[in-house]
């Protein structure tokens, strides 16, 4: 049985920690720096194009989705010109004040059917490999489970707190100044994931667990976070480091060696 497949990119944030320093693109110069600074973090340049055209065009590469369309907020100024000329895709001045509300808006304005599936996306993610994507919807397809691509923790994980310079060892009396970040305890990565997206759900199943979460006023971190809280379990698919969320100034430099 065919399933529709469409995806959603919510984009209408600035991206605030990203817009501490740092420029657009690789261009140092002083106007791209101010342009970074003005413009909202999805429209920055990567190799002379906007991050949310490819993160946009990431999803295109596979023929199985229908449609991607890209949820912005009602004032936004760029998203025709930043995806102009895409194929099988739309663009909806439908963004709430949170991703998801964002979320919700946008598969509302979609009237997708029940048995159709979604798959949401970060703007801030246009590493997505195609393998990674082709990954996910093989594996929530064939199962028949909801899912998103992840990767498990690599390094050691520590739960900070905060501690007095005299707790770090340091002569507090000669070293003056604010407490700092100290390591409360080390916690095991053994069974630690950290989510990348997209995520792909049913597209109904997604949308109640949304409005069930937004109402109850819960902490949806991501579209995943709203599942479990409706009690389902979804399944971690194996993602890419390629597929890394930018977020700090220096994520763009990075990134386009990527690309």
């Amino acid at each position: 049985m065919h399933k529709k497949l469409i995806a959603i990119v919510p984009a209408a944030g600035i991206g605030a920690r990203a817009q501490s320093g740092g420029p657009a693109a690789a261009d140092h110069g002083r106007g791209r720096l101010l342009a970074a600074q003005t413009t909202p973090k999805q429209y920055r340049l990567l190799k002379g194009e906007p991050m949310l055209r490819w993160a946009v065009k990431a999803l295109l590469a596979d023929e199985r989705i229908e449609q991607v369309r890209v949820a912005v907020a009602p004032q936004d100024a760029w998203v025709e010109q930043a995806l102009a000329g895409l194929p099988r895709t739309v663009w909806r001045p439908c963004g709430g004040p949170t991703r998801a509300q964002t979320v919700m808006a946008a598969l509302q304005d979609a009237a997708l059917a029940g048995d159709d599936w979604v798959l949401v996306h970060d703007a801030a993610r246009p590493g997505l490999p195609v393998q990674a994507l082709r990954r996910l919807i093989d594996t929530c397809l064939q199962r028949n489970v909801g899912g998103l691509l992840a990767q498990p923790v690599a390094d050691t994980v520590k739960l900070a707190g905060t501690v007095g310079l005299d707790d770090a060892g340091i002569d507090g009396a000669a070293h003056a100044g604010p407490a700092l970040a100290g390591v409360q305890k080390s916690v095991s990565r053994d069974r630690l994931w950290l989510a990348q997206t997209p995520q792909m759900f049913p597209a109904l199943r997604l949308l109640e667990a949304l409005q069930a979460g937004v109402g109850s006023m819960a902490e949806i971190t991501d579209e995943a976070s709203a599942i479990e809280a409706a009690g389902f379990m979804p399944c971690l698919v194996p993602g890419s480091v390629r597929n890394f969320k930018v977020t700090w100034p220096e994520d763009f430099e990075l990134m386009e060696k990527w690309l």
